[in-house]
């Protein structure tokens, strides 16, 4: 596989896994509300539901954000895949393994692929990349020469 297509790959899956964790955040901060959603939380028995799902939306929210520009990425996708294995064994592990049933199935897809982009790296198509080629390129070019616009 080419540099260029494996690029493509983590671009893709880091995008389309940010918007999923994005929309779960928002969902529980304005759509449902952060009371409800404590309330939820609660329910299935949650400890700290108070603090957890507050900390749950925005961690969704916010890292989800980094993974979709590729920002912090292996930090935003480490902190989604904990978030996700917590939901995994306190909700839904009870229910099987079918989502149609609340089992772990979805919950479980979206652990391994936080853990993948923790593995990779957010790719070449990333903020995170642009930074670093940027620095490389400081450290490269000697003192004595202007930087290239």
């Amino acid at each position: 596989m080419s540099s260029a297509s494996s690029s493509l790959g983590i671009l893709l899956l880091r995008v389309v896994l940010g918007v999923v964790f994005v929309v779960h955040g928002w969902q529980k901060l304005a759509v449902d509300g952060l009371a409800a959603t404590q309330g939820a939380f609660g329910g299935m028995g949650i400890p700290f539901a108070e603090v957890a799902a507050p900390v749950a939306a925005v961690t969704e929210l916010a890292a989800g954000v980094a993974l979709v520009v590729g920002f912090a990425t292996r930090v935003a996708a480490a902190l989604l895949a904990v978030t996700a294995v917590v939901a995994l064994v306190a909700v839904h592990l009870p229910n099987g393994f079918l989502s149609t049933t609340g089992g772990i199935e979805y919950v479980l897809v979206l652990a391994v692929a936080s853990v993948a982009i923790v593995l990779t790296g957010p790719g070449r198509l990333a903020l995170d990349a642009v930074v670093v080629r940027g620095r490389r390129a400081r450290r490269e070019t000697p003192a004595s020469e202007p930087v290239p616009a």
